[in-house]
């Protein structure tokens, strides 16, 4: 098929950019009674996996699983500091983790078609999967207020030390990728070994990043990169 306008731009943002191959320090799962890692989010001690029917709290330390919500999880999760974010099919759903009850809803912007999920700057960012794009969105009305472009299917978001990357997966091939936060050109390019997916990204604040890996059932801890040394745009 011959390239389209829009293709052709988001080719332009480079990939030839620093590549290193992804550092899995550590692997969890499959999660009993759990087909997929939908979402992923880190609250500060603990890590929540999206598994469909639930979301579980992970001890990162022991891999044992402390705590669980009768939620439903179909793609991304993010974490604001007191409060989950969950999508589910067209919506997000405001959580409160303790007790599992839905604070509040608000639409999702893909309209069931949404992938990764952070929190940062006070807005929601939602990855859309086959758009290749990741929306700034209101956490209280859903509302887009930005949209940045990539250049490969987006699957988990987010932001470390203000620095904005996402996963991707096409085929056997995914990648953690910092991005440009106005432009989304390709910064850095964390290469995943050939066949683990990556269905969900977040940070730990410090040096992991927690990926999910989709149908496998697993979550990765992947090393991040020091930021010295970078490139940027």
């Amino acid at each position: 098929m011959p390239t389209t306008t829009a293709e052709a731009t988001r080719q332009r943002k480079t990939d030839n950019r620093p590549t290193a191959p992804a550092e899995i320090v550590r692997e969890y799962g499959p999660f009993e009674g759990a087909v997929n890692v939908n979402g992923v989010t880190h609250d500060g001690s603990r890590v929540w996996v999206a598994l469909g029917a639930r979301l579980d709290a992970i001890d990162p330390h022991t891999g044992q699983t402390v705590h669980t919500l009768a939620r439903a999880g179909d793609a991304g999760t993010a974490f604001d500091g007191k409060h989950l974010y969950q999508i589910a099919e067209a919506r997000i759903d405001k959580i409160d983790p303790a007790t599992g009850q839905v604070l509040a809803s608000i639409p999702a912007p893909g309209n069931g078609n949404d992938s990764g999920m952070a929190w940062a700057e006070g807005s929601l960012w939602v990855g859309q999967y086959r758009e290749r794009k990741i929306h700034q969105i209101d956490p209280e009305t859903g509302a887009i207020q930005r949209t940045i472009e990539s250049n490969r299917f987006v699957t988990g978001v987010s932001w470390v030390d203000g620095d904005l990357w996402h996963g991707t997966w096409e085929g056997d091939e995914s990648e953690l990728r910092r991005i440009h936060p106005e432009s989304g050109a390709v910064l850095e390019r964390l290469v995943m070994p050939e066949g683990a997916g990556v269905s969900g990204l977040e940070s730990d604040g410090a040096d992991l990043f927690w990926c999910g890996g989709g149908g496998s059932g697993k979550l990765r801890a992947v090393r991040r990169p020091k930021a010295a040394g970078r490139a940027t745009a």
